[in-house]
């Protein structure tokens, strides 16, 4: 059975949205988007997702803290960071989270990509 290839991708920015939208669809992801951690917080259907993309500097919430909240509610689906902001400090509370990547604004789309991929094939 083939596993439907779906990805969360929580981030305020529309356009961003729309590009990393546009860049999933070429490589034969489908995504759900939410528009802030509120709108992500009330999904609770995540058994078909290879893994959610998440903002750190969303305007109503932290990304860091939504990773936590799903940790605690037993949601395991690998996590990407990306973030406008970059530092030290946030980077470190990131890959502490246990994060597969983090990435900085802009990216590449391989940088985004890969991890995905990796996810995907059960290697993250």
């Amino acid at each position: 059975m083939t596993k439907r290839k779906l990805v969360y991708v929580v981030d305020d920015d529309p356009s961003m949205l729309r590009g990393v939208r546009r860049l999933l669809r070429e490589h034969g992801y489908d995504s759900v988007l939410f528009a802030s951690a509120d709108a992500f917080r009330k999904h609770d259907d995540f058994d078909d997702g290879v893994c959610v993309i998440i903002d750190i500097d969303l305007s109503d919430e932290s990304g860091i803290e939504i990773r936590h909240r799903m940790t605690d509610a037993g949601i395991s689906l690998p996590v990407i960071f990306i973030t406008g902001r970059d530092n030290h400090a946030t980077r470190m509370a990131a890959l502490a989270s246990g994060c597969i990547a983090y990435l900085t604004k802009p990216f590449k789309a391989n940088s985004l990509m890969e991890p995905i991929q990796r996810a995907s094939a059960g290697l993250a």
